[in-house]
C-alpha cells in the first residue's frame, strides 16, 4: 500500500509514529516503527541539544530506515509573577502527598530551539516535523538545503494553508480527538477543535501538499478511513503507547489499559498549554483553576519533578497521562507487529467498504 507520499519518505506502509514528546519519545521505538515499514517521529521538543543529538544516533544505530524529529517551535509566553504563585501553591499540596520536598522555581523553563534546530541541520535526519507553528523563512531555506523533509502541524485549514505557503513539504492534520498537545497556532485552541473526520478533507481540498491524518487513530480502520478522505498517510500516537519499545511506566500503562481510557479531557493543569490526556486528581483539582495557571512552558517546567516522582512511586493521580480519545484500541504488542497488524486491518477494512 503505497502512494507518493511514501514513496518520497522511503517508506512501505503510510502510517507514521505520532511525534509524542516526554516519557514516550524513546529512540527504540521509533527505530522499531522505521524499521518495519512505517515512519517512526520522536517529539524532542524537552530535550538539551545534545540530547536531541544523541536520539538521532541512537535511531541511526539501530536502524538505516527513514525517521523524523519533531520540535517545538517557539512560543510567545510570560512567567507571571502571581500565577507561578498560585500554581506553585497547588504543587506543594501534591508534593506534600508524594512526600517530595516543596517545589522549587526551575532556572529556566524550555530548552533553546535554537540550538536544537541547530543539531538538526547538522545531523539532518530525513524528515523534520514542526508543532505550534512555522519555521521562519532561514530556517526553513536551510532544512531545504539539508535535503530534510518538513512536515508542519495544521489544527485548522487556515494554518495548512499558511504552512504551505512557508514551503512545507506535507501537514499533519491534527483533529481534536488527538492526545497530547494541540497544535494550533493561529486561532485560540478552543476554535480549533475540529474533529479528525471534518479537518482531512477540507485541508486536502485547500492545499496541494500531501496531508497526513492525526487524531483518534489507532487502528487499521482509522488508517482506511484517514487514506479515504484524501489524507496520505495516517499518524498514530497513543495505539503504540503500550509497545513493547515505547517503556512507559507502569502507573501509566495501567491508566491505558483500565477504563478510564474512555475518559479523556483537554487541560492546561500540567503544562499551561491545552493537551488531552486521561482524566486524574490532579487534572480536575485544577479544572476550574485556569486563570491560575502559568503559560508554557512554565508550567510544564515547574510541575516536571511532581510527574518524575509520581512515575517512580506508581502515583497516576499525578502524571500527565497523555492520551488520545481512541486509546482504548491501543495492544500490548511489539511495535513492529503492531504496524503490521494496523495495515492488515486497512487493508481489510478497504477491500470491505468497497
Amino acid at each position: 500500500m503505497s502512494n507518493a507520499l511514501c514513496r518520497r519518505l522511503g517508506i512501505e506502509h503510510p502510517v507514521l509514529l505520532a511525534p509524542m514528546a516526554g516519557e514516550a519519545a524513546k529512540p527504540a521505538l521509533a527505530a522499531a516503527v522505521s524499521g518495519a515499514g512505517g515512519l517512526g517521529m520522536l517529539g524532542c521538543g524537552y530535550m538539551t541539544p545534545q540530547a536531541v543529538r544523541d536520539t538521532i544516533r541512537a535511531i541511526r544505530a539501530t536502524t538505516d530506515r527513514p525517521f523524523g524529529i519533531n520540535l517545538f517551535t517557539p512560543l510567545d509566553w510570560t512567567a507571571d509573577p502571581e500565577k507561578v504563585v498560585a500554581y506553585r501553591a497547588q504543587l506543594a499540596a501534591a508534593h506534600a502527598d508524594l512526600g517530595i520536598p516543596e517545589p522549587d522555581i526551575p532556572n529556566k523553563y524550555e530548552e533553546s530551539y535554537a540550538e536544537q534546530l541547530a543539531v538538526i541541520l547538522d545531523e539532518a535526519p530525513p524528515v523534520f516535523g514542526c508543532t505550534f507553528g512555522i519555521p521562519g523563512p532561514d530556517e526553513m531555506a536551510a532544512l531545504k538545503a539539508r535535503g530534510i523533509l518538513v512536515v508542519g502541524t495544521a489544527t485548522t485549514v487556515a494554518e495548512a494553508v499558511a504552512l504551505e505557503a512557508a514551503g512545507v513539504d506535507a501537514v499533519a492534520a491534527q483533529g481534536a480527538e488527538a492526545g497530547g498537545h494541540r497544535g494550533s497556532f493561529l486561532v485560540p485552541f478552543d476554535a480549533a477543535l475540529i474533529g479528525t473526520m471534518a479537518l482531512v478533507p477540507q485541508i486536502v481540498s485547500a492545499v496541494s501538499v500531501p496531508v497526513i491524518a492525526a487524531g483518534g487513530i489507532a487502528d487499521g480502520r482509522g488508517v482506511a478511513a484517514a487514506l479515504c478522505l484524501g489524507a496520505q498517510a495516517a499518524a498514530i500516537g497513543t495505539g503504540f503507547l503500550l509497545a513493547d519499545e515505547a517503556g512507559l511506566n507502569m502507573a501509566y500503562r495501567g491508566a491505558l489499559q483500565g477504563g478510564g481510557v474512555h475518559d479523556t479531557v483537554l487541560t492546561r493543569a500540567f503544562s499551561g498549554r491545552p493537551a488531552r490526556g486521561i482524566r486524574n486528581a490532579f487534572l480536575e483539582r485544577l479544572a476550574g483553576s485556569d486563570a491560575e495557571i502559568p503559560d508554557y512552558p512554565v508550567a510544564n517546567a515547574m510541575s516536571r519533578t511532581m510527574r518524575a516522582a509520581a512515575a517512580k512511586a506508581g502515583r497516576a493521580e499525578y502524571l500527565s497521562l497523555w492520551a488520545g480519545q481512541a486509546g482504548a484500541l491501543a495492544r500490548a504488542e511489539p511495535a513492529a507487529a503492531i504496524l503490521h497488524r494496523v495495515m492488515a486491518e486497512a487493508r481489510q477494512a478497504l477491500v470491505q467498504a468497497l
